[in-house]
């Protein structure tokens, strides 16, 4: 059965996802409703994307089969306080906010839901994003399957327990941001031996997402495919020994580390 999708709040991510689902041909934007505290916003996302808006969020919550709460963690219980009465029972509710647990969901609804989780990234802006999902027991195979086809309208997804969540974020969701740095800092380089910054930008962006694919595509270790550059005693394993004792790899795992421990912080708050 086709199902209707919801998005309560409508910023940049919300945008992406429902930009991707359009594009992907599985959904009609007939099949998309939006909402947002904005009249200006949901101007715009309709002249873009022709989506049904509505400044109301009870009329998204009545009308979706699959519901996503693309709000601020903060705003949740307002949120859910003001729907609870409009959401139909079949419906699945999707949070795709860092530190909104399943159980924080169960316990604020009015009504035993089929809830989920969900944390996508904003590479999801061209396609390429990267999500994870996971639900609780309400949650079918069937279930399942359709938040996962409509995570995969705009790039990966992965299916996860729950208790993974929280290293999520830092291996995905904010990771995006650490690459840039390194794309900004291999730019900088370039441009220190003449290369002009526009041309910097893209041989770094391009050489990132061709390792990228790499990765993907060929099913090696990444250290393998590191390997396969560093010819003996030439000039990549002398610039990868000089990341080495930069602590490089310790750099990053210990970003991660901050970023994990910021979003275990985020959920105790709930």
């Amino acid at each position: 059965m086709r199902k209707n999708i919801g998005f309560i709040g409508c910023g940049k991510m919300a945008q992406a996802m429902i930009e991707g689902i359009i594009k992907s041909n599985n959904w009609k934007s007939s099949e998309i409703i939006a909402s947002a505290k904005s009249q200006s916003t949901l101007d715009a996302v309709k002249k873009r994307l022709n989506i049904t808006t509505s400044l109301n969020n009870k009329d998204v919550a009545n009308w979706a089969d699959i519901l996503i709460l693309a709000i601020k963690p903060n705003l949740h219980e307002e949120v859910i306080h003001e729907i609870n009465e409009s959401i139909k029972p079949d419906t699945i509710v999707v949070t795709i906010a860092a530190g909104i647990t399943i159980e924080y969901l169960e316990r604020h609804f009015y009504q035993k839901l089929k809830i989920m989780r969900a944390m996508p990234n904003t590479p999801s802006l061209v396609g390429e994003g990267m999500s994870a999902i996971c639900g609780n027991q309400l949650v079918t195979e069937e279930d399942l399957l359709d938040v996962r086809s409509l995570f995969h309208c705009f790039g990966k997804v992965e299916v996860v327990e729950e208790h993974l969540m929280d290293a999520i974020p830092a291996v995905s969701g904010s990771s995006p941001a650490f690459v840039y740095m390194f794309i900004e800092a291999l730019a900088d380089g370039a441009v220190k031996e003449g290369i002009t910054r526009d041309k910097a930008y893209v041989f770094a962006a391009q050489a990132v997402l061709g390792a990228a694919k790499m990765v993907l595509e060929t099913g090696k270790h990444p250290g393998e495919l590191k390997d396969e550059v560093c010819t003996p005693g030439g000039s990549t394993i002398e610039a990868v020994a000089s990341l080495e004792q930069s602590g490089f790899r310790s750099a990053v795992i210990t970003a991660m580390e901050s970023c994990t421990k910021k979003t275990k912080k985020l959920l105790s708050n709930n």
